[in-house]
């Protein structure tokens, strides 16, 4: 697919982090871009620097998600590229005693469930109802309607303490990549996911500069954290070849993470 201004896109977490530099990097091109999120101030003023359009969108809500991309589509006409970023993450053990107290305790099985309504089930949400939008287009020349990208994590594959419903909800988007892929290969739609590592995005702006630089210490090569424009640019390569369909790629630095 060639991105120009006759393609539009919908990026789910646009407003920040790896959301945000693809929804740069596909402006840059021409795309019409949407963006998906609950920061109001920061997506709109992402969607002025790129000339885009911002919707208050939260993926755990059927209703706020059809409205969203009933605004989207009726400023930009039917997205032919989705690309979700959406997701959070937590760090709870599954059982644990406190050294203390001796007080036993285990992961709040409400917060497991969100993690996993927001990594997982949101992300599903958001490719059902944009590739049943991509059904209605005409195929472009080489037979395709539309792509897909996801995010899961490395986390999906090597998850470290803590990490259960991170990591399931992550290893869930990998392991849905391949039957999403096949359920549409007849209507010209691609789907594929991404396996970032470590990379520096807001989650990690909280973190002491001692924390971040062992972290990128710890990447084989080279030896920093991820620039959210790496990812930006793989995903544009999974829109833009044709060939890309029904993969799960690590972007890591060859990082494979140890228990904790």
């Amino acid at each position: 697919m060639q991105l120009d201004a006759t393609i539009a896109a919908v990026v789910t977490g646009g407003a920040s982090g790896l959301g945000a530099a693809t929804a740069r990097r596909l402006a840059s091109h021409g795309v019409k871009v949407a963006l998906f999120d609950l920061n109001e101030a920061a997506g709109e003023a992402l969607a002025r620097e790129i000339g885009g359009l911002f919707c208050a969108v939260d993926v755990t809500n059927e209703a706020s998600v059809d409205a969203g991309f009933a605004k989207a589509r009726a400023a930009h006409g039917q997205e032919r590229v989705l690309v979700n970023c959406a997701g959070t993450g937590n760090a709870v053990k599954t059982a644990s005693r406190d050294k203390a107290t001796g007080e036993i305790k285990h992961f709040p099985l409400a917060n497991f469930d969100r993690i996993i309504q927001i990594n997982l089930v949101g992300t599903f949400r958001c490719i059902a109802k944009s590739a049943a939008g991509m059904l209605t287009l005409e195929p472009l020349a080489d037979g395709e309607r539309g792509a897909i990208v996801n995010t899961a994590s490395v986390a999906a594959v090597d998850g470290q303490m803590g990490q259960a419903s991170y990591s399931a909800s992550k290893a869930g988007v990998a392991g849905m990549t391949l039957p999403i892929a096949r359920d549409l290969m007849g209507e010209g739609i691609r789907v594929n996911t991404i396996l970032p590592g470590i990379f520096d995005t807001p989650l990690l702006q909280g973190a002491p500069d001692n924390v971040k630089a062992a972290l990128a210490a710890s990447v084989p090569f080279p030896k920093r954290l991820g620039n959210p424009t790496e990812y930006a640019h793989l995903a544009e390569t999974m829109i833009t070849n044709g060939y890309f369909n029904g993969e799960c790629v690590r972007l890591d630095g060859a990082i494979r993470m140890a228990p904790r």
